[in-house]
């Protein structure tokens, strides 16, 4: 009974935010698990705790002073006045030309307290998600978190680390569909299809704002590189569509372009959990690796992990993997092979699709994980 269901996962919700200290670890495991955090009520109050973000030292509210001779306010203008579908429909103009007032000021407010970054077109869309879920004081000190960490490639001067993402699109592919991989190979199609995809965490590209905060719930309690793993298995699905397709970078970037509005996101977000375990970036890295490791925020997102205290979503997937496959200690000795062929891995893959939204549900204490051999596995 959905119901039912739906009251039973608030409740475990709020046990875990009022528990003492605050079970991180379980919010963790309700943002990844099916139905995310259902509401943006339980959203104001999980986001924040997701990115160690004190509630209590909001910024103050922005001065006129902010937009005076910045060098991206222009760029932000234009981009915010094209930004109408964002708001949702039926909404009185005075309110959403408020509402666009307030998101010029949070984008010009993290720029000016952040002078490593640097403003991409695309940013505003994930702005605009948090300032429509949590009001604009929360959403500043939101994304100011989310740009100095699992944004912060995306704002370099150059789009190097940006690419070196993206890099990763394709070896997913290949461990799993290498049909797939090799018919995009031939026809030359690269990933550029999937920047729009990246950059915004699909806010530009998805419709419908309730499937927009169900991925952003599940980015926030996960990986930096989370999202392009999400991208993957929206191509995957789409596998019979790519190969019908006429073999020639022009049809085939046009059809993953267009991506559609009616995904299975439960779906696709069980299997993309299920990729990150089986293929963590360390075993593509070599694949993907274009630039240094250490300049990339999927590098350093261990430092932001150890030093908010918090239980690492990798971990909570990688935990329950386990669980799942522990009656099978054939699977579970090949999995632990250094390199396996692709094979082998599809064969596991398969099991790993069956287990479906259960293979990320369940989370232990994370003191029973040994956190600390955990953040070695990944980069």
């Amino acid at each position: 009974d959905f119901d039912s269901k739906k009251k039973r996962k608030v409740a475990e919700i709020y046990q875990a935010l009022n528990s003492d200290p605050i079970d991180v670890a379980a919010l963790r495991r309700m943002a990844i698990s099916e139905g995310g955090l259902l509401t943006d009520e339980i959203r104001c109050k999980v986001w924040p705790k997701l990115l160690s973000v004190n509630t209590d030292d909001l910024p103050p509210p922005p001065g006129k002073e902010l937009r005076e001779d910045n060098k991206d306010y222009q760029q932000v203008l234009l981009d915010v006045r094209r930004s109408l579908r964002r708001f949702p429909p039926g909404m009185p103009d005075d309110q959403r030309e408020g509402l666009q007032e307030e998101l010029i000021d949070i984008i010009l407010h993290i720029l000016k307290r952040n002078p490593q970054l640097h403003y991409y077109q695309g940013y505003h869309d994930i702005v605009v998600t948090f300032l429509l879920v949590v009001g604009d004081r929360l959403a500043t000190a939101l994304v100011e978190k989310l740009s100095t960490h699992h944004l912060r490639d995306f704002m370099d001067p150059t789009m190097d680390n940006t690419k070196h993402i993206l890099n990763y699109l394709m070896p997913i592919i290949d461990q799993v569909n290498p049909e797939v991989h090799d018919f995009m190979q031939s026809a030359e199609v690269g990933t550029i299809f999937a920047l729009s995809w990246l950059i915004t965490w699909f806010g530009h590209v998805l419709s419908d704002f309730r499937h927009v905060v169900r991925l952003y719930d599940f980015f926030l309690a996960c990986h930096p590189l989370m999202p392009i793993y999400f991208a993957a298995v929206i191509v995957l699905y789409r596998e019979q569509e790519v190969l019908d397709c006429e073999c020639d970078m022009a049809s085939v970037h046009h059809l993953l372009s267009q991506i559609p509005q009616d995904l299975p996101y439960e779906t696709l977000i069980s299997r993309a959990g299920d990729l990150f375990v089986q293929f963590p970036p360390s075993e593509l890295a070599r694949e993907a690796a274009q630039q240094q490791a250490e300049r990339t925020a999927a590098s350093t997102f261990k430092d932001f992990e150890l030093a908010s205290v918090q239980q690492r979503p990798d971990t909570v997937l990688r935990q329950r993997f386990r669980e799942r496959l522990q009656g099978e200690e054939r699977t579970k000795s090949i999995l632990t092979k250094p390199r396996t062929n692709r094979f082998v891995k599809l064969a596991v893959m398969g099991l790993t699709v069956a287990l479906g939204a259960a293979a990320l549900a369940v989370v232990k204490s994370a003191l029973e994980w040994a956190p600390k051999f955990e953040l070695q596995i990944f980069p």
